[in-house]
């Protein structure tokens, strides 16, 4: 795209912005042409705080540190499914498939291993608890003593809550006691790290959980870290 835009001329933002918005949709796309306008101040992108989940929805995370053994990755799979859990509350989601995977390096060569495993939920469910046990399905596959680099988890076949009605006989007693929403709750007003369902609750932060002291500053999706600049 930068090599396109050299061709037509433009080499900066103002270049850019002071261009003909007929002229950038035709050769890029309105998406382009939106953006083109919205630096002359014209609002034609809505704002929105999360971006909406339709199909699916995957957790995954690279480890500080390599995980290598069960109770680490028990706690991993548990804290990628209640994260799941709480992202589908949420959005009023619920999912009918989980899969859970696992990988070594990537420069491990000889030595890689990815195990997964794909679970069919009992019933569409954004409950933590069957979605935590879900997760676990996977521990059995992973090589004891296998040094994982990375976990994550995908649960699919999203639907609406509440879409079709469910035979009380499916739904799990966690679900009925609305344990789902009451975590949400309490993240939301305490902070994520605040509760979790079994090893996922352990308060001590992880050794495995991706350092983040390098992270560049979120100047455009976090208001306590939006850029300030002051005139003399």
């Amino acid at each position: 795209m930068t090599k396109r835009l050299h061709g037509m001329g433009i080499f900066t933002v103002r270049e850019f912005r002071n261009a003909d918005p007929v002229l950038i949709r035709n050769e890029f796309s309105i998406v382009q042409m939106r953006t083109l306008l919205e630096l002359r101040g014209t609002a034609c992108i809505p704002l929105e705080e999360e971006r909406e989940i339709k199909d699916q929805l995957i957790y995954s995370r690279s480890f500080a540190e390599p995980v290598t053994d069960r109770d680490g990755m028990e706690q991993v799979l548990s804290i990628y499914a209640q994260m799941a859990s709480t992202r589908l509350h949420r959005h009023d989601r619920e999912a009918k498939v989980l899969t859970a995977w696992a990988m070594t390096s990537y420069f491990n060569g000889d030595q890689s291993h990815q195990p997964a495993a794909t679970v069919a939920l009992p019933g569409h469910s954004a409950d933590p608890v069957v979605l935590t046990k879900a997760a676990k399905q996977l521990l059995p596959k992973i090589r004891p003593g296998t040094r994982c680099a990375r976990a994550g988890i995908v649960v699919a076949e999203l639907r609406p809550v509440g879409a079709q009605p469910i035979f009380e006989e499916f739904v799990s007693p966690h679900e009925a006691k609305q344990i789902g929403p009451l975590l949400e709750q309490i993240k939301h007003e305490y902070g994520p790290a605040a509760i979790g369902l079994g090893r996922a609750g352990l308060r001590e932060g992880p050794a495995w959980q991706m350092r983040r002291t390098m992270m560049s500053p979120r100047y455009t999706t976090h208001w306590n870290e939006l850029l300030t600049v002051k005139a003399a």
